[in-house]
């Protein structure tokens, strides 16, 4: 929790609401809003450090970009494009996130020239080979999870979500540590059907960009194999006037350059 603490002492208060006046879906609704729809659409680089128990290091460098659809904070647009090794040099990974029905993953493979979709089962599998997993880079859905204020303090609420389908999913149930100030998702903890933590989110480091509070380094633990991956955040932009086209099929083969500079 230190490094909870440290950020809660750096961030501002935005969104301040008394505890009163707030229920646990107001609170997931704008965590998932902080999280993944911060202003129009924005950009950035992402550095990506793979680390396994031995403490071997894979480095894996993408260019995100990401487009709102609507106001709504449910149509959404992601494009990741794979900058190195040079075994993943001009991947891309793309999600269409639907209203009515389930997200739409791409991912094309380069060395193979193949566009291959993503299966709602493989969602949740590591993205790339880290510890992060298809799902936790776009995001999830907040109506798959039965959410519940377990706890409150001065800085964080605490919320127990349990998926609704559990055999979609390898957990059994989460906690996330929401910032109240910012509304923030700082920690997030994912639990076995016998208590047994599985993975741990941590928000390493937030800074504000254009305005906006944005998580700059993170972190994803995995408890069962001692593994951890680390993700730092540069060249971060916000409204940048991204284009709905370059969010297409046709855009997996030839990647939209003057964006990814």
């Amino acid at each position: 929790m230190k490094h909870m603490l440290k950020l809660f002492l750096l961030l501002p208060l935005f969104w301040a609401v008394p505890a009163h006046a707030i229920d646990v879906m107001d609170v997931v609704k704008k965590a998932n809003h902080m999280s993944y729809y911060q202003a129009n659409d924005g950009r950035a680089k992402v550095n990506m450090r793979i680390i396994d128990a031995q403490g071997r290091t894979r480095v894996r460098e993408f260019i995100i970009l990401r487009r709102d659809d609507d106001d709504t904070d449910t149509g959404q647009r992601f494009y990741v494009y794979f900058n190195k090794p040079a075994d993943v040099k001009k991947m891309v990974f793309m999600v269409i996130k639907n209203m009515d029905r389930g997200d739409d993953r791409w991912l094309y493979l380069p060395a193979l020239d193949l566009v291959k979709r993503i299966a709602a089962s493989d969602e949740r599998t590591s993205f790339v080979g880290s510890n992060f997993y298809y799902e936790d880079v776009s995001g999830r859905g907040i109506n798959e999870d039965t959410h519940t204020l377990v706890k409150e303090d001065d800085n964080y609420y605490i919320i127990k979500s349990i998926p609704k389908d559990p055999q979609a999913v390898e957990f059994a149930s989460y906690k996330s540590w929401i910032h109240k100030s910012t509304f923030l998702p700082i920690k997030t903890e994912y639990y076995d059907a016998a208590g047994e933590k599985l993975r741990s989110y941590s928000a390493l480091k937030v800074d504000m960009v254009d305005g906006y509070p944005t998580v700059t380094a993170s972190s994803m633990e995995d408890h069962k194999t001692g593994g951890k991956t680390l993700m730092n955040y540069s060249a971060v932009k916000y409204n940048v006037g991204l284009p709905e086209n370059i969010f297409t099929e046709r855009y997996l083969r030839k990647a939209p350059r003057k964006y990814l500079r």
